[in-house]
């Protein structure tokens, strides 16, 4: 840290700030994964600016950070070749009455990085985009019922997404019968569904990988299930994309769904996602077919030049560079790292670490084994404490050895406090205030 040793964090600008955040802003952040209840209490940092791996907080402390905007920041904060790109449209105007050229430049580029699309549709955010997929393959199948993997965290902050969450509260129950959920990895399971519900769901929307790989045939498995069905395969790629490979983790595994969503890694911070698929699905929200016209993502600011020219980038830099070989490079040495400190202060079955290297979380066990939030909070604590801004593992380019060798060294230290915890059966005394808190939950 800059301003302090590793016994105590101090943020009293942070502090103040977050009051100020909760008065304006209802739960105090535009994110919910982003609100201080997930983070210690008192210890929420309010972020002044990011360079690379780096940010610092209002109150002059510097942290290396992961899971950067959510996953967004793949290449790093600031990235020069991906701003650059963004200044030069902002110096010739953003949005326009007409289509810009840099619209269909955008969308050449990224279909050549996504071969296994045929049409494509910009847009500003991830929800947009899963919900229109989830509308096209409604509008094409005629049927109502989506079918949603229960495994995965979050698709989309509409509806048909958030009544099956804890934070149901305002949604008709009509709208949420209306959702039916499937697990992963478990064909027979899917198939039993959707024969229950036959010639009644429109989709099998899921994230085609994520803390574990698929099963051998499993996504091919769903296709075949989806074709005999006659309902549309959906994978949600807001973070698969580019983080498994530059075509997602659909052009890693080989198996081609009917549409897919793109974002997060896409934009490198700039608003940006996308809608991809097969031309007859994608086309019914355009001009050039006989049947009824889908509304299909039309925003104002969908096709912004700077936010598109800023993508193009980051997927020229990810194909010029090798950037997704990199990421996977920089997490096997932080979960190597991670996974010997742990086990060297004896918690190696309680901070666990998971998922792709690209794309690394870590649980916070008791001494049951079992996940626990005062746990996690202890070992936040710690890391921040430490420098290290950690909600999850999940590296950026602009990593350095130094930096992951940092971490493993804080890590180390938060184990050792770890310990103590669970010798003592009660992290409390090591909490300082209140746990940090799951999303979704029902009562704030």
């Amino acid at each position: 840290m800059d301003t302090q040793d590793t016994a105590e964090l101090l943020l009293p600008r942070s502090r103040t700030a977050n009051e100020r955040l909760h008065a304006l802003i209802p739960g105090g952040a535009h994110t919910y994964a982003k609100g201080d209840d997930q983070y210690p209490e008192n210890l929420a940092p309010v972020i002044s600016h990011g360079r690379g791996a780096h940010v610092w907080d209002i109150d002059g402390n510097r942290y290396i950070e992961y899971g950067s905007g959510l996953r967004s920041v793949s290449l790093g904060h600031a990235h020069p070749r991906v701003t650059e790109a963004a200044r030069r449209e902002l110096d010739r105007g953003s949005n326009f009455v007409r289509p810009s050229v840099v619209e269909v430049e955008a969308a050449e580029r990224f279909l050549a990085t996504v071969p296994t699309a045929e049409m494509v549709k910009f847009a500003k955010n991830g929800s947009d985009a899963t919900t229109a997929a989830v509308r096209l393959a409604r509008a094409a199948t005629g049927r109502a019922r989506v079918a949603l993997c229960s495994d995965h965290p979050f698709f989309s902050v509409d509806d048909w997404f958030i009544g099956t969450t804890p934070m149901s509260a305002g949604i008709p129950a009509a709208t949420n019968e209306l959702t039916v959920a499937f697990p992963y990895g478990d064909l027979a399971a899917t198939e039993e569904l959707l024969t229950r519900y036959q010639d009644e769901v429109a989709c099998l929307i899921l994230e085609p990988a994520t803390h574990t790989e698929p099963p051998p045939g499993y996504l091919a498995g769903l296709r075949e299930l989806a074709d005999r069905h006659g309902c549309v395969l959906i994978f949600d790629e807001m973070i698969t994309g580019f983080r498994w490979s530059e075509a997602g983790a659909q052009g890693l595994y080989g198996v081609v769904p009917d549409l897919s969503t793109f974002g997060k890694a896409l934009g490198n911070g700039f608003a940006v996602s996308a809608l991809a698929g097969r031309r007859e699905l994608m086309e019914r929200g355009g001009l050039r077919h006989s049947g009824d016209r889908v509304f299909l993502l039309s925003t104002t600011h969908g096709a912004e030049t700077h936010s598109l020219a800023a993508a193009m980038a980051v997927q020229s830099t990810y194909a010029e560079e090798g950037v997704t070989a990199r990421l996977h490079a920089l997490g096997e040495r932080l979960a190597a790292g991670v996974r010997d400190a742990a086990a060297g202060m004896g918690v190696g079955d309680h901070i666990v670490v998971r998922g792709r290297a690209s794309n690394l979380v870590f649980a916070t066990l008791d001494e049951n084994g079992q996940p626990s939030q005062p746990y996690r909070t202890l070992f936040l604590r710690r890391l921040l404490a430490g420098g290290v801004l950690a909600p999850s593992f999940v590296v950026s380019s602009a990593l350095s050895d130094a930096d992951i060798d940092h971490t493993v060294d804080v890590v180390a230290q938060a184990c050792a406090v770890y310990r103590k915890a669970l010798d003592a059966a009660d992290p409390t005394p090591w909490l300082v205030g209140r746990p940090v808190k799951p999303v979704f939950r029902r009562l704030a």
